[in-house]
């Protein structure tokens, strides 16, 4: 079996500018005020941040109400609107790696997956992701009889990311999860693992990412911080949060160019990584 190397990617933020925002401005919704007032009066309340947000979506969906009589249609044409938004060298960036590690050993793979607080249906909208992305998983909103968004079907938020982590290195499939909830707490060998941590790679932007960061680090994998550098708090928080206490390896504005540190930085850990496999084969073969 092929020894697959896995890159795992936060959504917004880190790939490209919020997506949830973006969709509440296209419906002429006051994100400052949904995001500084509205959400936050919830988080004093005591609620999750991501149940918080997705109750307000909730909230306003109506015929005479903002969104509208929002389906899961309309995120996903939405979704089909951000293929211009993502952030430099994006685009190129899967292409690149997986010829970095064709040209090390055929017998191994690089797979692309997205663990998101954002919304599932917005994601897979778009085009680029379908095409590049092996797995996506984020919020979920169930329809009414007439197909109009009606519950909270899934939430992702802070640890729960890393469940999707621990199905991505035991190889369970969405399919298999959609079966079965609780298949991800069934024993597998580490051994017989589908996808070892050494062999992930993780790239977020946010606190909610902050035990992924700490799993892929303390199992030998790689992670990597995004902030933005022109907003003085997000790269105070990058430094306080994610490099000072040795959460992620280092941090990065999101530019994913082969001649930017996060580009360059991300290709040279696939290729040691798949070299490292390749040396482990080797050496194993002569034992």
């Amino acid at each position: 079996m092929p020894e697959v190397i896995a890159l795992i990617f936060d959504f917004d933020d880190t790939l490209l500018p919020d997506s949830t925002t973006m969709l509440l401005e296209s419906r002429g919704i006051d994100t400052d005020r949904f995001w500084k007032i509205d959400a936050k009066s919830l988080l004093d309340e005591g609620y999750d941040p991501t149940i918080a947000y997705l109750n307000l979506i909730l909230e306003n969906i109506g015929p005479d109400k903002p969104l509208g009589n929002l389906t899961n249609k309309d995120l996903s044409a939405f979704g089909a609107t951000l293929d211009d938004k993502f952030f430099p060298g994006v685009f190129e960036l899967a292409n690149d790696l997986r010829a970095l590690v064709r040209e090390t050993s055929r017998d191994i793979s690089v797979e692309f997956y997205i663990i998101s607080g954002g919304l599932q249906e917005v994601i897979l909208g778009s085009k680029f992701v379908r095409e590049t992305f092996d797995g996506v998983y984020g919020c979920l909103f169930g329809e009414d009889e007439s197909g109009v968004l009606k519950r909270i079907k899934r939430t992702i938020t802070f640890t729960e990311k890393t469940r999707y982590l621990f199905e991505i290195n035991k190889g369970i499939t969405q399919a298999d999860t959609l079966q079965n909830q609780y298949l991800v707490n069934k024993h597998v060998p580490e051994e017989t693992r589908r996808v070892a941590f050494r062999n992930m790679i993780y790239v977020g932007d946010g606190l909610t990412d902050i035990p992924c960061f700490s799993l892929v680090q303390k199992n030998r994998g790689t992670a990597f911080g995004i902030f933005k550098p022109t907003v003085k708090s997000s790269a105070k928080r990058a430094f306080l949060e994610f490099v000072k206490t040795d959460r992620v390896a280092s941090t990065h504005s999101p530019k994913f160019a082969a001649d930017e540190d996060l580009g360059a930085l991300l290709r040279a850990a696939v290729a040691t990584n798949a070299s490292q496999i390749y040396l482990a084969r080797k050496q194993a073969e002569l034992r």
